[in-house]
């Protein structure tokens, strides 16, 4: 898995600009999803998005993903669980000061970012801390239902 999560960083422009097709794709489809009900959609879309981030980022389920802001790095991984930079720990080349076989999420998240468009400013934007209570649960659906949301507003 580490060798396909350090691939993802290393491709986070191809990524990003699938996601963001992607993202579209699914947000277009809020009515759909409204129809059948996110709740009744939660455990099936939150199983395919586990074996897919899963397999590309080592993805953690934490419902709040923030790959688009982490250049493709999951945070999660961090032994730390820090979402917003690294630890003063980071060693000279660039590895974990708890795992030393391991580079540094953030700066693998560094790496990526600089290789996306938007990533370049995201990886600035600060992050919440880690809400427990949608650990397992699909950020796709929720990012699905907050700009369908957000949408509305929009338009009012």
């Amino acid at each position: 898995m580490y060798a396909v999560r350090r691939w993802s960083v290393r491709h986070a422009a191809a990524l990003e600009r699938f996601y963001t097709t992607f993202e579209n794709g699914f947000v277009g489809l809020h009515p759909l999803w409204q129809r059948i009900g996110y709740e009744r959609l939660e455990k099936p879309v939150a199983a395919v998005e586990k074996v897919v981030k899963g397999f590309l980022f080592d993805c953690q389920m934490c419902g709040q993903c923030a790959l688009s802001a982490t250049g493709m790095s999951c945070s999660m991984n961090c032994p730390k669980n820090l979402r917003n930079g690294p630890c003063g720990g980071v060693r000279a080349d660039g590895n974990c000061e708890i795992k030393s076989d391991m580079r540094c999420v953030w700066v693998e998240a560094y790496e990526g970012s600089q290789r996306m468009g938007e990533g370049k400013e995201a990886i600035r934007t600060v992050q919440f801390a880690v809400d427990r209570r949608l650990q397992g649960r699909s950020s796709w659906l929720k990012v699905s239902q907050d700009k369908a949301a957000n949408d509305k507003l929009d338009k009012a």
